[in-house]
């Protein structure tokens, strides 16, 4: 006779997901208001309801409790590049999707406070930099997918670590731009940066001009 399983049912991928934003929400909040040294643990699972226990499944560390909040772009541009049609060049297929339009690929408030807080807080700086670190090794797959080679291409590699560099480079100076920090000129929406990136990129390393 079989036996019927007892207890919770298994938690579906989508409420994970769900449960994961609220952490991640719960945590800035919380960073903002009292700063990263002055929140717990403790007050970030207290702040949506669940034991310090659970949120400890979630993520290892209080800062990295921020992490959902800091892949959506990302994740847009891998999205992005897989659809990328063959022929086309990576800068008119991001103008052709509306990457590089107005709010096109925005941080939005209170993912741009968060980006500025990485500067002095060398725990976020370290979740910002792993969330870059992960999305390279995405982007690498997808690039070489496309070129039919090894994901551990040489090439393939420097194209990854280099779009990745501008994406983070392009996110960083909007969110400096939005909080208003001195000296930091030229164009301030993410679009916008994100062309005079990838711009940057395609002219190479070419001879210095006086």
């Amino acid at each position: 006779m079989a036996t019927v399983a007892r207890g919770r049912p298994p938690m579906t991928e989508r409420r994970k997901r769900i449960i994961r934003l609220q952490i991640a929400r719960a945590a800035l909040e919380l960073f903002t208001d009292k700063g990263v040294a002055g929140t717990t643990g403790d007050d970030i699972a207290r702040a949506i309801g669940v034991s310090t226990r659970t949120l400890w499944r979630y993520f290892p560390t209080k800062e990295g409790c921020v992490r959902p909040l800091l892949t959506s772009g990302l994740e847009m541009m891998a999205d992005r590049l897989r659809d990328w049609p063959a022929g086309l060049g990576l800068v008119d297929h991001l103008d052709r999707t509306g990457a590089f339009d107005e709010g096109g690929e925005a941080v939005e408030e209170p993912v741009a406070a968060l980006i500025r807080m990485t500067r002095h807080e060398p725990g976020l700086m370290a979740v910002w930099l792993d969330v870059h670190r992960a999305a390279e090794d995405v982007f690498a797959g997808i690039l070489a997918e496309r070129r039919g080679t090894d994901p551990g291409d040489l090439a393939v590699r420097v194209q990854a670590a280099a779009l990745n560099a501008a994406l983070r480079t392009a996110a960083e100076r909007q969110a400096l731009r939005a909080g208003n920090a001195a000296g930091e000129g030229g164009p301030g929406g993410m679009g916008a940066l994100l062309r005079v990136a990838l711009a940057a990129l395609a002219d190479g390393f070419g001879p210095i001009r006086p």
